[in-house]
């Protein structure tokens, strides 16, 4: 069973930068397809990034292409997301999620493992 913990969120200016960070559990850690999604209020939750658990693909949604970079380092069993030139839209509650070997999926009902969530506030 995978348990995931996401960090790193905050209260930033807008254009500025934050590294969110999920660490996993560690049992076959790196066999496990991982996602980044987010939530704003009163919407539904969207694929924000993923990377395979081959790391042969990374996918990004597009209002995020060219300001997020989703990484991961399988020997600290932890995945990141850095947020960079953010933007007052990017305002939601952040969650990581997992999928056992399998291609990067886009749909939440298709993970199997999520964590509690971390709030991103940018200020315009």
């Amino acid at each position: 069973q995978v348990q995931l913990v996401e960090s790193g969120g905050g209260l930033v200016q807008a254009g500025g930068s934050l590294r969110l960070s999920c660490a996993a559990s560690g049992w076959m850690f790196s066999r496990y397809t991982m996602g980044w999604f987010r939530q704003a209020p009163g919407k539904e939750r969207e694929f924000v990034a993923g990377i395979s658990w081959s790391f042969s693909e990374t996918r990004y949604v597009d209002s995020t292409k060219g300001r997020f970079t989703i990484s991961r380092d399988n020997a600290k069993n932890t995945v990141y997301l850095q947020m960079n030139s953010l933007k007052p839209e990017d305002t939601a509650v952040y969650y990581c999620a997992a999928v056992f070997s399998k291609p990067v999926q886009l749909t939440p009902r298709l993970y199997d493992y999520w964590g509690q969530g971390t709030q991103v506030t940018v200020s315009s």
